[in-house]
């Protein structure tokens, strides 16, 4: 079976090309959505594509960017098609093409890129977050006790209060007080 995959990211955009190329291609049966291709999770037709490949089917596209945005999500996508037993040939990108005697290339290749993009994405994460501590940004949740709070729970343990009596004095969990009595 040939499947084709058509996806456009706005109702106002047109299908019309992608359509008339696959059919030309000679699907025989064609998905098609209007979503955005940020999240592959968010896409019933594209879900409802991969779950009817069988062995031997092949899935065309137009293009990469129809069926994934990112290289991870196209090395997932590929690693489904490739799980079914099917191929991905992209119409205007010949050179994606798992049908063929390169599809291992193909498939190292896409995930060579899904693995650069991710390491990039790891950098610059770490180096926005290296900046915003050197701004004074603080990261995680609030204290659930300020300072006048803590130096509070340390008067009524020092007073022979209990660590329940002081968490329900606070509204707080004993935990809480257990932290801030510990420093």
């Amino acid at each position: 079976m040939i499947y084709g995959y058509a996806r456009v990211s706005t109702e106002a955009q047109d299908l019309a090309y992608q359509l008339d190329k696959l059919e030309k291609a000679g699907c025989e049966r064609i998905f098609h959505e209007k979503r955005s291709g940020k999240s592959t999770n968010d896409r019933p037709e594209l879900a409802a594509l991969l779950e009817a490949l069988k062995p031997g089917d092949s899935l065309l596209a137009t293009a990469s960017d129809r069926v994934a945005r990112a290289p991870l999500d196209l090395l997932n996508i590929l690693n489904r098609v490739k799980d079914a037993g099917a191929g991905l040939r992209l119409l205007d990108e010949p050179f994606i093409d798992t049908t063929s005697e390169m599809a291992d290339l193909i498939v190292f290749l896409v995930g060579w890129a899904a693995r650069w993009q991710r390491r990039r994405i790891l950098e610059n994460t770490a180096h926005g977050r290296e900046m915003a501590k050197q701004r004074g940004v603080r990261f995680g949740r609030p204290p659930k006790l300020g300072p006048e709070d803590r130096q509070r729970v340390a008067e009524y343990y020092a007073q022979g209060q209990t660590r329940c009596d002081i968490a329900q004095a606070f509204g707080v969990s004993q935990t809480t007080i257990t932290r801030v009595l510990a420093r």
